[in-house]
């Protein structure tokens, strides 16, 4: 049977991604110590690994596919094809950014002020290439983890990962300037992709339920049923993706429409509705939109 091996990032990513490969019709489970997750996918093997390691697995060929930060790519400088851009975070859906952050009380202002100064980082590369983009010369130290408590006391200034700001606000730290924006990628093995075409299929299938998956954030379905002479009306109301689906009851005069729109929409129309004549209103969850 051909097997497709799927590398996941363990750690603050691990609980979303396994959420969204279950929206995706892929459910994932896996035990405290297991690094070897199970789906009820036969074709599909998933190993957890650690975010920062999984595009090197994928370059090496080890892994044929993974999901990873755009981040970890630029700083291993892994060579891998780029399949599709996931946009979610452990908190939301959003991109994160890596921040230079610093003392609230520094006289830390901008790139230039960080010569001579020590930095803690755990992503060395990207900061090295930040400081050489601003012509300055630092000393940027490897950092193993709680990175918001050395400064000051160990280094004036950090290169950290945040999602919302709020670690580093808790740490009276402020930011200086953003390196880096980043958001999930899927990505594959650049032999596995370009040489054997049913691990590139099941690849690019695996990302369009992904996508679906995503695009499903937020919205929901609306059924809703209306008198037939105030159908345009009502159908005028509600947001679509193209337009709303009208169809004839078996009472007559009376019609059934179903549009997706956006959950916070709703709570704005509702009202708008009912005043129209629409009954029987009711909101459904999605799990995926394939455009």
């Amino acid at each position: 049977m051909n097997k497709l091996i799927l590398g996941l990032p363990k750690g603050s990513l691990q609980e979303t991604t396994f959420q969204l490969m279950a929206k995706a019709g892929f459910p994932v489970t896996s035990s405290s110590r297991s690094y070897m997750p199970r789906t009820d996918d036969p074709e599909l093997e998933i190993r957890l690994i650690r975010a920062q390691e999984i595009s090197r697995y994928v370059e090496l060929g080890m892994l044929d596919a993974g999901m990873t930060g755009y981040d970890w790519i630029v700083e291993n400088g892994s060579d891998v094809e780029f399949v599709s851009e996931l946009v979610y975070a452990k908190q939301g859906m959003r991109p994160v950014r890596w921040v230079v952050a610093v003392p609230e009380d520094s006289s830390i202002q901008s790139a230039a002020d960080l010569a001579g100064k020590r930095i803690a980082t755990e992503a060395v590369g990207l900061t090295n290439t930040y400081l050489q983009k601003h012509g300055v010369t630092a000393d940027v130290e490897f950092s193993w983890g709680a990175t918001e408590v050395k400064a000051p006391e160990l280094v004036d200034a950090i290169v950290e990962l945040t999602e919302t700001g709020s670690s580093l606000r808790a740490n009276n730290l402020r930011i200086v300037d953003t390196i880096l924006e980043s958001t999930t990628r899927l990505i594959a093995n650049k032999d596995a992709w370009s040489e054997n075409q049913w691990k590139r299929a099941k690849t690019e299938r695996l990302a369009l339920l992904l996508e679906g998956a995503l695009a499903a954030e937020k919205k929901v379905l609306v059924k809703l049923n209306a008198p037939e002479d105030r159908a345009d009306e009502i159908a005028g109301i509600l947001p679509s993706l193209q337009a709303p689906t009208v169809n004839r009851l078996n009472t007559e005069g009376w019609v059934a429409i179903e549009s997706v729109v956006d959950e916070s929409v709703i709570r704005e129309i509702v009202m708008e509705l009912k005043e129209a004549g629409a009954t029987g209103i009711i909101e459904l969850p999605l799990n995926k939109i394939i455009p």
